[in-house]
Order: structure tokens, then sequence, then C-alpha cells
């Protein structure tokens, strides 16, 4: 990494953001990136919302302190709770956050029927209601927050028996409907669309909001002059408040990374880290 190269600070509840840094390592792959996964705290998706924005002001401190001029919450839940109360509080940072795909997922459904998977979280938020109100006119929406989905992607599990009953209860009813669209309301679920395709139909239309996020990163790189022109594969580093293996071993199965991980801490709404990490 080249010294000055500005950082991303990518933030989420545990792995689901992987799908964005995926895509925006993809895309930008001389930008260098900090990932925080609180998994400490996970899932966020049955927090209350003043907890959620709790959690993502200290980490926004967190990753301002390690050097981060972009913040990407790649988070749905933690985008709708705190992305407007962030860019508030730190005016001098830049944010990109993920809003639910309803605007696609209207212009793409020819039965005009939708299904949304997200979290209960993000359901009950203004921000959903708002995206729904400007985006779902003359259109059906079937919501399902998958309780417990989120904890069985962290533990690996994303065809078992457990992570088959849940989108199996979630998609029966939407297919039945008639619904042909199913917008990705929660960083973790792309990551069981194989399964999703397997259980609904191939010709289910999935729509994953991470490509779409990466090239909004890019666009306000560009807007702020912090696009590195440069062509070397940058570094990405990965820090997780929670078990440093189990999230090592996340990196691997998901998105085929071995990289080493550092461990970190709350230390009241401060994070602190270790220093330490596994190789």
């Amino acid at each position: 990494m080249t010294a000055g190269t500005p950082l991303i600070g990518v933030f989420d509840s545990g792995v689901g953001g992987l799908s964005v840094l995926r895509e925006i390592h993809a895309l930008l792959p001389a930008q260098p990136v900090l990932y925080f996964a609180d998994q400490g705290h996970v899932p966020y998706g049955s927090r209350q919302i003043e907890e959620v924005r709790a959690f993502a002001r200290g980490i926004t401190r967190y990753l301002l302190g390690q050097g981060a001029q972009l913040i990407v919450i790649a988070c749905n839940t933690a985008s709708v709770a705190a992305l407007k109360i962030l860019r508030d509080e730190f005016p001098q940072i830049p944010f990109v956050g993920m809003e639910p795909a309803v605007k696609p997922a209207a212009e793409q459904s020819l039965s005009r029927k939708i299904g949304i998977l997200a979290t209960e979280a993000t359901f009950q938020t203004a921000m959903y209601a708002s995206v729904v109100d400007r985006f779902a006119h003359g259109v059906t929406l079937m919501e399902d927050p998958c309780p417990g989905l989120v904890s069985q992607i962290e533990k690996g599990n994303l065809a078992g028996k457990e992570t088959r009953a849940i989108l199996t209860r979630a998609l029966e009813p939407m297919v039945n409907a008639g619904v042909d669209t199913i917008v990705m309301g929660c960083t973790h679920y792309p990551f069981v669309i194989p399964l999703i395709h397997e259980l609904a139909g191939s010709q289910l239309r999935i729509i994953d909001p991470a490509p779409a996020v990466a090239r909004q990163v890019r666009r306000v790189l560009e807007a702020n002059n912090l696009l590195n022109p440069g062509s070397d594969v940058a570094m990405v580093r990965f820090v997780t408040s929670g078990d440093v293996a189990q999230f090592q071993q996340a990196l691997h199965s998901l998105i085929g990374v071995e990289a080493p991980v550092e461990k970190a801490f709350w230390q009241g709404e401060e994070i602190k880290n270790t220093g330490g990490s596994a190789v």
C-alpha cells in the first residue's frame, strides 16, 4: 500500500458486509480497505435502533482513528438506523450506506409482486418506509425478516437443515403468490442466493445491491479526489470484535480469502485493538 493512499473503512455486524467488500475490492483493487466486523454484537437486526446507532458511532470513531477517509456502512440495519445521523455528526467524512433495492426490483418485476428479505429492524425504520413510498407504487410487497438466518450465515451454515427451513418458510408463500423478484435487504443474505435458487427456482430474479454500492463508492471517491489511480492491488485489513478464528474461517469459506485477522474489543463506547491476529 502506498503511503497516503486514501483508506476505505467498511463495517458490518459480522460477515455480511463481506458481500459488499468483495464487490468494492473487485472494482477498486488499488484502494486499501479496513473491514470491521462487530461480531461481538451480531446480529444487529434484533436490537433496538438506538443501540445500533451507538455501535455505528463507536465504529465510525474507530475507523476514523485508523485513517479512514470514506466509510461504507455495509449493513442494511445500521444504514437505516444510523446513516443520516452519522452524516450529520461527522460532516467531514463521506459515507456510503445500504438502501433496500425496492426501486430496481419494481422496475424489473414483470408480475409486479416483489419479495423483500430483510431484518426486523430494517422493516421498522423510516428509511425503509420512505423507499417503499417512493418506489413501490402499484407493486405488491411481501416482506419476511427470516429470523435466525443471519446467525446461521455467521456460523457458515449456508445450506444446512436450519438454513433451509428458514428460507423455505419465507419463500414458499412468496412464490405461491406469484413473486418473481426478491430483494436482498440484508448484506448477509447474498451468501445464500444459491440455496434460494435451489428452493424457489432459477427463474426467480434476485437483486443483490452490492455491485451498485461498489459503483457508488467509486463515484464518491472520485467526487472527493480520493480515488487511487494506481494499478497495484492494495491491502485489505480485517478486524473483528468477535472470535478471530471463526472470522478467518468465514473469510475463506465465503469469499475465498486467506488473511490475518486482528482482534478488537469494546471498552464502553470505544473500540480498542489488541494488536493480536491469526495468521
